[in-house]
């Protein structure tokens, strides 16, 4: 047994009579004194599996009821396993302490590919910076959508109807074969568990065939620790669930989850509920990127855009952004300590599109994401969103009362006024603590601009080109309020170092 390392069972027997999704078999681990029970799932051809995922090491005793009777004791050890993913604040961490961005990309129907796909896919992944992937459990009917998996979660009946109490075992052992090999790059899997764009009928189970899947998913997935759980792609499309519904699948999926994974659900228009004490991030459909302080704010947890369009040039405009555009929303999205989440549609004949299948990427951005990723892992910190002082210059004549008069003007703002300000804002800026301040201007092209900086600390300030990929010192020593010269081009980063 090894710390974050899914530890499992076997027993042989019989075929069960009834159901195979839901079995009397279950497990109680032991170590000091914490337990976890944990039920055991059945894998086809007459094997039984228990398994388990260690949180701590130490000495584990184990026993084993219902259809087997069994018990044990294992000796858990460390291993290079870092863990599940957390939450830690507004950012996230693995279970080990070691520290996790989350840089995603999504390849929605990518478990739905020929192997060959698959293959390449996987390929692609080791040279990219992406160590996250949004992916579908049901395979996806749309645009560029339109080819026949080889395999389906569930048998189906006699009536052509899908039988979710007979899982199909070889459609689960390879969605979990790709699972462990993204695991094995240190990529997290960020599972779709509900999609709307279905022509299979899999959208539209009835709430008990719901739980009933839920229950087989989370007996034979909770165990592995890179796994996150996304409720749905675009939830509030799925008409054949009410939001008590959607309330229902969250708690079940707590009830069967024994190691408590990431949790989510992501929207179309309607924001989901974020405030819900079970869901440990926000996953944001919008291009409203400059939001991400303030639902961090809101809400005190981790803010992901898993969509914010992508990288491409398809007829939909959520899918023919350019390169510098998508390169430029991560910039300010994780400026302010926001995370983000790629995607790439570049038109193909064969409808081999990454954001749905996978392939080759052909896009410009991945690099230029790679850039920002090991700039972020260098920092001494997670950025946090940084409100740099505006106004604190203005000349003693126009105070009133002791009050900023354009402090108040802004407090003032109606809702609509404040999102057009914020709109109007082109540049975003974070820190980490008196350590580090970072400001972006996105599609500004200013030549001159300022910087206010802590007075009692001196810095050293580069200018970062985030498309060209290049870092310069601009100003060796700095402190106060500081005038910059800059290139006057879209895409320039200013980043500030305390030296002393």
């Amino acid at each position: 047994m090894k710390c974050y390392e899914t530890f499992e069972l076997n027993f042989q027997g019989a075929e069960p009579e009834n159901s195979h999704a839901e079995i009397a078999l279950s497990a109680l681990f032991t170590c000091g004194e914490k337990c976890w029970n944990v039920k055991g799932f059945y894998a086809g051809e007459g094997m039984y599996k228990v398994r388990f995922l260690p949180q701590t090491e130490g000495e584990y005793t184990w026993k084993v009821s219902g259809l087997f009777e069994a018990e044990g004791s294992e000796v858990c050890t460390a291993s290079k396993s870092h863990g599940m993913v957390q939450t830690e604040g507004n950012h996230f961490v693995y279970q080990d302490g070691s520290k996790y961005l989350p840089f995603g990309t999504t390849i929605y129907a990518l478990s739905h590919q020929p192997e060959e796909l698959i293959d390449q896919t996987i390929e692609t992944l080791k040279e990219v910076p992406f160590n996250k992937v949004r992916h579908c459990v049901f395979p996806k009917h749309y645009d560029y959508n339109h080819n026949e998996p080889q395999l389906y979660p569930f048998e189906k009946k006699e009536d052509g109807s899908w039988d979710v109490h007979h899982p199909c075992f070889a459609y689960w052992d390879h969605l979990e074969g790709i699972i462990r090999r993204l695991e094995s790059m240190g990529i997290e899997s960020d599972l779709i568990l509900f999609h709307g764009y279905d022509r299979w009928g899999f959208a539209f189970l009835t709430m008990e065939e719901t739980k009933v899947y839920l229950d087989y998913l989370m007996r034979r997935l909770s165990a592995i620790s890179c796994i996150w759980w996304s409720m749905a792609n675009e939830y509030d499309i799925m008409t054949n669930y009410k939001m008590e519904d959607w309330y229902e699948i969250e708690k079940t999926i707590c009830e069967n989850d024994p190691y408590h994974h990431l949790l989510s659900n992501h929207n179309c228009m309607h924001y989901y509920d974020h405030s819900r004490p079970a869901i440990t991030h926000c996953s944001m459909q919008t291009i409203a990127v400059h939001k991400g302080d303030e639902w961090q704010e809101r809400y005190k947890k981790p803010v992901i855009f898993d969509e914010f369009c992508y990288e491409g040039d398809i007829q939909h405009e959520w899918g023919n952004i350019s390169g510098f555009e998508m390169t430029n929303r991560f910039w300010k999205i994780c400026t302010k300590g926001a995370y983000g989440t790629h995607g790439e549609t570049f038109y193909s004949e064969d409808e081999v599109l990454w954001w749905a299948k996978g392939g080759v990427l052909k896009g410009k951005s991945p690099k230029r994401i790679a850039y920002l990723k090991d700039f972020l892992y260098s920092l001494p910190s997670c950025l946090e969103p940084w409100n740099e002082p505006k106004w604190e210059e203005i000349d003693q004549e126009f105070e009133k009362n002791g009050e900023n008069p354009f402090v108040t003007l802004i407090k003032s703002l109606n809702p609509e006024e404040k999102e057009t300000l914020a709109f109007k804002s082109g540049d975003c800026a974070g820190h980490c603590g008196d350590e580090v301040f970072l400001k972006y201007f996105g599609i500004q092209c200013a030549a001159v601009a300022s910087i206010k900086l802590p007075k009692d600390h001196k810095y050293k300030v580069e200018i970062i080109d985030v498309w060209e990929m290049t870092r310069e010192t601009l100003i060796e020593e700095a402190s106060g309020s500081t005038a910059l010269k800059l290139p006057g081009k879209e895409g320039i980063a200013v980043v500030a170092t305390k030296i002393a």
